[in-house]
């Protein structure tokens, strides 16, 4: 199969190996999937990652092994969750596989991902997409998912001051997200034509941190893909507010504590999200602008140009077209 590896360099491959549905996994055909951030810093040395890339997608289920009384998901279209657990441990039993000590994580940890002709997930991951959902829609689900991870882990009453620092993907989405819930949502970034694209239902944006804000911010979610970002995030911070943080990146973080002690500051780390949330929002919003963040597509023998033009600081979202066969 076609493949885009990565293993101390990015390639494209022709003929990497298939992979094989085992009992209770089903192998998917992908048809889109999108470079995220994650896989930016993966390739700059981010958890050591060797192998296929991807974890963000939308794909038919080719073949699958039943395990039990499981339902044929033969044909089925279909986005999948991209941690597995073991199964049998305390977070498992829970629902928290994300959290399993023994888990591998689709084109991040021990499983190759889904920037090939192919991917494989336990069916217990995947999710049905409904037919009148495009598939440049769909593919959006995991990385909408994690912004609405937010939402799942801060109590919010309605009236809270909220701040997103980022205006890449990730950070539009942690706005439009929170702005369901809240009616004052500033994103701040450095992008005019991003912060453009991000204008949805009232969210606010801004190039620099507004007069007076500084330290009067009751949420601060730490979007913004850098290593000042933590720092920002917490001088922007009320006391006894919350921050939010997002950013996966490799570089070491140099940031004085000290104003999270003294302001007994509520530090939330925030990843993946549930794929059901992710949904349902997309259906209850179905005026959520999300195509609007798709800056490019290629085809996958274009690996080294999707990820230069990924990087590029205009880029929000580049995709990769893999149903579609040069």
């Amino acid at each position: 199969m076609r493949a885009i590896v990565y293993d101390g360099h990015l390639h494209y491959v022709g003929a990497y190996p298939d992979p094989k549905a085992t009992s209770g996994w089903a192998r998917i055909r992908v048809l889109k999937a999108g470079i995220c951030t994650t896989d930016i810093e993966i390739i700059r040395g981010y958890k050591g990652f060797k192998g296929v890339l991807g974890h963000e997608f939308v794909g038919v289920v080719d073949c699958h092994c039943p395990k039990g009384g499981d339902p044929d998901w033969t044909g089925k279209r279909v986005v999948g969750e991209i941690n597995v657990g073991c199964g049998v441990c305390e977070y498992c039993a829970h629902g928290l596989q994300r959290h399993c000590p023994q888990r591998k994580a689709l084109g991040i940890l021990d499983l190759d991902g889904c920037m090939a002709d192919y991917c494989v997930l336990p069916v217990s991951n995947l999710h049905l997409i409904p037919a009148s959902m495009p598939d440049n829609i769909a593919v959006f689900v995991e990385p909408l998912s994690a912004a609405l991870e937010i939402l799942e882990q801060v109590e919010l009453t309605g009236f809270e001051r909220a701040v997103v620092l980022g205006d890449g993907r990730l950070g539009i989405l942690c706005a439009w997200t929170l702005l369901t819930a809240l009616s004052d949502v500033t994103l701040i970034g450095h992008h005019r034509e991003k912060l453009e694209k991000a204008r949805w239902r009232g969210v606010k944006t801004q190039l620099e941190f507004p007069a007076g804000m500084e330290g009067n911010v009751d949420i601060v979610v730490e979007a913004a893909g850098s290593t000042r970002g933590l720092g920002d995030a917490v001088a922007l911070c009320r006391p006894r507010g919350t921050v939010v943080l997002k950013s996966t990146v490799a570089s070491e973080i140099s940031v004085d504590l000290s104003p999270v002690v003294v302001n007994e500051l509520t530090l939330v780390g925030s990843r993946c999200g549930r794929f059901e949330t992710g949904l349902r929002m997309l259906e209850s919003y179905p005026d959520m602008p999300i195509e609007r963040l798709i800056s490019a597509e290629y085809p996958i023998e274009e690996a080294s140009a999707a990820f230069e033009m990924a990087v590029q600081p205009d880029t929000l979202k580049v995709l990769i077209d893999i149903a579609e066969k040069g």
